[in-house]
């Protein structure tokens, strides 16, 4: 058994309407709802829940010149769908992250936009935070981990707000291009993501990412385009890269052995980020993959699910 520890705030979601509909198509069934102009709202989903990621859909038959979201005090941000030559709508799209540890219940999501014409267009659905169904586990790791000494403590606490302040900050422009992948070759699927971790017999702070099992060594990728923000050791997860992919979408890869980038550079789906390691709070080699999209802390393999 595997845990890594990131600490990063708040999650989970249902919408709530008298005209809900849910209508599938070959990438996620949608919950539709009309907005005020005649435009069109889809959910990924009716019944979202903690630590999930939710996209969303704006449909319109008149040119939309800006798309805004704001959820659980975040802004949310759109980015515009290039028509095809044959459609006459106007598509924009957003994702939107439930954390962790949102409080369960409902909470307004409020999208505004204005036409190119500048007419104002509002549409305010309740989305309903339900409960993440997380497992219990208790851990036996490195007592430092579990009760570090001051000098520990103060490294931990200044690292935990470097990432706040990394992850608290929204590139305006969209980097990614395409659908995101897994940074493990062949991997299809990993776990322990949203448990409740009790570390030698101590009370810990949920999982906020997923775990995938793998020998020192082993290639990691770059989940989509996008810019390495931090490529440096941390306390409790080690070795740890972090790559902005624009919008507010952030992975995190956690416990490597070795980098193969540097803060600044730039990456492309499927580059080597580094090699998966032991390095922090760890009980064996393995990948931590962590994804924050607007502050929220979400289980990383939705977002390979859902489309661009």
């Amino acid at each position: 058994m595997m845990i890594a520890a990131l600490v990063m705030p708040r999650t989970t979601a249902v919408a709530q309407t008298g005209h809900t509909q849910v209508r599938k198509s070959s990438e996620v069934s949608w919950t539709n709802e009309e907005c005020s102009q005649g435009v069109e709202l889809r959910l990924s989903s009716i019944e979202p829940s903690q630590g999930s990621l939710q996209m969303v859909e704006l449909n319109s038959t008149t040119r939309l010149a800006e798309v805004t979201g704001r959820w659980d005090e975040n802004e949310i941000s759109f980015w515009h769908r290039d028509a095809t030559a044959s459609s006459d709508v106007d598509m924009w799209r957003a994702y939107l992250g439930i954390d962790l540890e949102h409080a369960n219940g409902p909470s307004n999501f409020v999208i505004s936009a204005k036409t190119s014409d500048g007419q104002s267009i509002s549409c305010s659905p309740v989305l309903t935070v339900k409960a993440g169904q997380f497992a219990v586990e208790r851990l036996k790791v490195a007592p430092q981990y579990v009760e570090p000494n001051p000098e520990q403590l103060a490294r931990a606490q200044a690292e935990r707000e470097q990432l706040r302040q990394i992850f608290a900050t929204v590139t305006p422009e969209k980097l990614w291009n395409g659908k995101f992948r897994i940074p493990l070759q062949g991997v299809t699927t990993g776990g322990n993501f949203g448990k409740r971790r009790v570390l030698n017999g101590e009370p810990s702070s949920p999982h906020s990412g997923v775990d995938f099992p793998a020998p020192t060594g082993t290639p990691i990728h770059s989940a989509q385009n996008g810019r390495v923000i931090l490529a440096e050791p941390l306390y409790f997860s080690g070795n740890t890269v972090i790559v902005d992919h624009g919008l507010g979408v952030y992975t995190l890869y956690g416990h490597l052995s070795e980098f193969n980038v540097k803060a600044g550079d730039s990456v492309e789906t499927g580059d080597v980020l580094g090699k998966v390691g032991a390095t922090g709070r760890v009980t064996g080699p393995h990948l931590h993959w962590g994804l924050t999209v607007n502050r929220a802390r979400v289980n990383s393999l939705d977002i390979v699910k859902l489309p661009d």
